[in-house]
C-alpha cells in the first residue's frame, strides 16, 4: 500500500549525529620503581595526542616526580620511547596533572613543576573521569 503522504525531503538527507568528543583520563601511579608500567601511560597518552584525542594524564604517587623539571629523565627504558618526550607531546595537546596530596608528600609545589603542569586533587580527576565521553586508564 502507498502512502498518502510522502515525507518532506526538500531540505536533502538529515544530518548524522556528530559523536562526542571522547576525553582519554590516564592516572599513573608509577615511578622509576615500576618503569615498565610508568612509560606505558605515558606512552598510551601520547599515542592518544597523536590520534587527536583530548588527553589528561594525571600523576600520582611516585609518578609525580614527573611533574618536575629533568625528573622524566631518570626512567630509561630498552625499546621504549624516552619519557620526557613523551611528556613533551602530552603537555603539547594535553593536560598533566600531578596529585595534590601526592605532591605535598614529597614537597612539589606549584613553583616546583615543569611549565603547564598543574597540581590538582580527587575532586577534580572524579570530575574528569566521570565525564560525558570520557574513558579512564590507571597503571
Amino acid at each position: 500500500m502507498i502512502p498518502d503522504t510522502l515525507p518532506d525531503v526538500s531540505a536533502g538527507p538529515a544530518a548524522a549525529p556528530v559523536p562526542a568528543r571522547r576525553t582519554l583520563v590516564v592516572k599513573t601511579t608509577s615511578g622509576t620503581d615500576r618503569p615498565e608500567a610508568a612509560n606505558q601511560a605515558f606512552t598510551v597518552a601520547a599515542a592518544a595526542v597523536a590520534a587527536g584525542v583530548e588527553v589528561s594524564l594525571w600523576l600520582t604517587g611516585e609518578a609525580a616526580w614527573f611533574g618536575v623539571p629533568d625528573r622524566a629523565a631518570e626512567l630509561v627504558l630498552e625499546h621504549a620511547a624516552p619519557l620526557p618526550d613523551l611528556l613533551e607531546a602530552v603537555l603539547a595537546a594535553g593536560s598533566v596533572t600531578v596529585c595534590t596530596q601526592c605532591a605535598a608528600r614529597r614537597g612539589i609545589s606549584p613553583d616546583d613543576v615543569l611549565p603547564g603542569v598543574r597540581i590538582a586533587g580527587a575532586a577534580v580527576f572524579v570530575e574528569e573521569a566521570l565525564a560525558p565521553g570520557a574513558q579512564a586508564l590507571v597503571y
